[in-house]
């Protein structure tokens, strides 16, 4: 199928194909580490979690200012930081696990994101919403992407060796260094973030497939965490070109398609993958 299309014409003569390949490719550098990580601090719901939790926000956005990049990040960034500080909040009160407090509020904020957008009357946005349009990349939400792209590389450049060390020996870095819940707070405010600028061209409910399946997929084919983090943006990037090629030749929206994508290559690396990967592990032996 991909080898019937041609693979650079519609990026060269469409700018809305250009900017969306553009934004995706940023998108998906900026999500491969915050991916990985979150894998490696067994946080993995919890993106797919705060990706449902900051839909009432954005639909607030949406209904006051339209397709308004700033009132959706704004929104969006509202809802998710304070959907995850209640989570936090409820767990330090009732000694409930974290990831089962946003497991129970994350249902909540998806119905009252739908129905805000009832209540609107926007009925026929709600899957441009949910699923993302490469239509809907435009000039201000690609330098939006790129902005927060950047920020979001920066950051994590800045509080890599603090975040690497919370994740695999905290005790420690608590009696050498404070920074822990700092690199924390900031790392789930990127979190929030690119789900949030994702929300465009990927679609709400499908950015976190962005983010979460190439870092799965690059656990496959290394044990070294900065080589993990390319993996897994080459895979995103792979994901984020085939996927806008499908939704442009086959006419369906891009995020699904992107994130379909992104999940072959998971698949494969599953079975290929020279780390752990079901062709490369050795036979069980069997008793004579």
């Amino acid at each position: 199928m991909i080898a019937t299309m041609p693979l650079w014409q519609p990026f060269h003569e469409f700018v809305f194909m250009r900017r969306a390949l553009i934004g995706g490719l940023v998108l998906a550098c900026s999500t491969a580490p915050l991916g990985v990580f979150l894998i490696l601090r067994r946080m993995s719901l919890i993106g797919d979690a705060v990706a449902h939790g900051i839909l009432p926000g954005a639909a607030l956005g949406f209904w006051f200012a339209g397709l308004s990049l700033p009132a959706l990040t704004l929104g969006g960034l509202g809802a998710g930081l304070g959907m995850a500080g209640l989570a936090a909040w409820i767990t330090r009160r009732t000694g409930l696990r974290e990831d089962a407090s946003l497991a129970a509020i994350y249902p909540i904020s998806l119905a009252s994101g739908v129905l805000i957008l009832g209540i609107a009357g926007k009925r026929l946005d709600l899957l441009h919403l949910l699923f993302g349009s490469a239509l809907a990349v435009d000039g201000p939400t690609l330098t939006g992407m790129l902005w927060v792209s950047g920020i979001s590389l920066v950051a994590m450049a800045l509080i890599y060796k603090t975040l690497l060390l919370d994740t695999l020996d905290p005790l420690f870095l608590q009696t050498v260094s404070r920074l822990g819940p700092l690199a924390h707070g900031v790392f789930l405010t990127l979190v929030v973030l690119n789900l949030v600028i994702g929300f465009q061209a990927i679609g709400a409910l499908m950015v976190v497939g962005l983010m979460m399946l190439p870092a799965a997929a690059s656990r496959f084919w290394s044990r070294n965490l900065p080589v993990l983090m390319l993996i897994a943006a080459l895979l995103g990037c792979l994901s984020v070109w085939i996927g806008l090629l499908i939704s442009f030749y086959y006419s369906v929206p891009s995020g699904p398609a992107i994130v379909l994508i992104a999940g072959v290559l998971y698949l494969l690396s599953v079975v290929f993958g020279p780390v752990h990967g079901l062709l490369r592990r050795p036979p069980l032996l069997t008793s004579q």
